[in-house]
């Protein structure tokens, strides 16, 4: 069946069939080795996009950028003091002046809510870069990530370790469900997903014959996992004072040799970075002056082992924003 998504904006996967979703994995595929062949591909030119970031990026605006121009679309970056939306200007003006002017729209912020504002305002396709709910063009890179790996999806067994309540928890438990793989969220019950969406998530797994497991259980939770996937234990926009409570819960889930150890021979570790794995950063300093931790969320011997996939992981999320652009677009 042919698949035809122009016009539609990407929010969250669970508005996208498991069908829609292989279609933007495929396509991604077609343009990253487009990439590395260096044949040219402006599908898209003439046509203009905006990147709205209320939260501040490496990799989604890098990403958006060098896919926008690759297409051989104009590229508009508003960083956070860029922007009068919801100060003087509502969301729902600022969405009908971009759309006036704009082919396409991304947003980075806070409220799954606003992004989905501005796509029913915009009358252009939306893309979400992040919200505190959803991360879902991270999830195409990582299912693309392990499809490359592995050869295949459906019957991976995949364990999130960490704040599973996030969005990436709450993203990667969807993108589990719909493409067929063995989701498991390791990590305090205090910080499982919300039931609404565990429950949601179970009947779309059952549909694709795979399983939604929730455990407090290291050693439960990593035997026999092919993908080992971790975050960072603060996210963006959390006040410096949950480090200390963050910390003593979160630590004896840290991904190290113990737990990679516990899983298959040829498991991968993923991330979706930025990780704090050494003492390299302002806050890996700062954290190991006060907790006198030098490693967080995962060692850095993972981090830097055979196991790791995080740049072949980062790298993807540039081809698979481009699948999505030109999807919605074209």
């Amino acid at each position: 069946m042919a698949v035809n998504l122009r016009g539609r904006s990407f929010l969250k996967l669970l508005d996208f069939t498991s069908e829609e979703i292989r279609y933007f994995i495929d396509l991604s595929k077609n343009f990253k080795n487009l990439k590395r062949t260096n044949t040219p591909h402006k599908y898209l030119e003439g046509k203009n996009i905006v990147l709205l970031f209320e939260k501040t990026s490496t990799r989604t605006r890098c990403s958006f950028e060098v896919a926008g121009h690759d297409l051989g679309m104009g590229v508009t970056y508003l960083d956070p003091g860029s922007s009068q939306m919801g100060k003087k200007e509502s969301i729902e003006d600022t969405a009908r002046v971009l759309g006036r002017m704009y082919d396409g729209i991304e947003y980075r912020g806070y409220s799954q809510e606003l992004v989905t504002r501005l796509s029913e305002y915009a009358g252009i396709p939306v893309w979400n870069g992040l919200t505190d709910q959803f991360h879902p063009t991270q999830m195409l890179a990582d299912l693309l990530t392990i499809e490359e790996h592995f050869g295949y999806l459906k019957g991976i067994n995949f364990t999130f370790m960490g704040d599973a309540r996030n969005n990436m928890g709450n993203s990667l438990m969807v993108a589990c469900a719909k493409m067929g793989l063995n989701f498991t969220a390791c990590a305090p019950k205090d910080l499982w997903p919300a039931n609404d969406l565990v429950s949601t998530c179970i009947e779309i797994a059952a549909e694709n014959e795979c399983t939604i497991t929730l455990t407090e259980d290291v050693e439960e939770g990593t035997k026999g996992a092919d993908v080992i996937y971790t975050d960072i234990w603060v996210s963006m926009g959390e006040p410096d004072e949950v480090w200390e409570s963050r910390i003593k819960l979160l630590s004896p889930y840290q991904v190290n040799e113990k737990v990679m150890g516990n899983a298959k021979d040829h498991a991968i570790f993923m991330h979706c970075l930025p990780s704090f794995h050494d003492r390299s950063t302002t806050i890996g300093e700062d954290i190991y002056q006060k907790f006198g931790l030098a490693e967080m969320e995962v060692t850095d011997e993972v981090f830097e082992s055979r196991y790791s996939k995080v740049f072949e992981e980062a790298e993807n999320r540039m081809h698979t924003i481009k699948a999505v652009m030109y999807a919605t677009l074209c």
